[in-house]
């Protein structure tokens, strides 16, 4: 399966739609687009995973680099995951759970809830 990265702007927030499988060979394209929009000055960025049907390590790896590069330019990263128990992309929450590491993110269930910036984030 290819990887397809649909950018929009909501708000002050650029918005990554991702859909497809998120690895070793895709993972270098997440990691493209979020530096984009930093150098571009957009440091408010949503990654919608919801549409992620894979995720491995790179895409793992990806993700808490994103998670840096944000932190170090005062940015915010939120991301966009099905719930888990969702039947269709409850994969990467799935991955990030079982790795520990999505506790270190500010998930969200949908864009309207990512980019409004009263909305709490999920539990993890």
């Amino acid at each position: 399966m290819t990887l397809r990265v649909d950018v929009h702007e909501q708000n002050s927030w650029t918005v990554l739609r991702i859909s497809g499988e998120l690895d070793l060979a895709t993972s270098p394209v997440i990691r493209r687009r979020v530096h984009d929009a930093v150098a571009i000055g957009r440091h408010d960025v949503v990654l919608d995973l919801s549409a992620v049907r894979f995720c491995d390590s790179s895409g793992v790896g990806v993700l808490i680099a994103s998670r840096r590069l944000m932190h170090s330019c005062r940015g915010r990263l939120r991301l966009i995951l099905p719930a888990q128990g969702a039947p269709a992309g409850s994969h990467v929450n799935r991955v990030l759970a079982a790795l520990g590491v999505r506790r270190l993110f500010d998930v969200f269930e949908d864009v309207t809830a990512a980019t409004c910036d009263q909305a709490q984030p999920l539990s993890a």
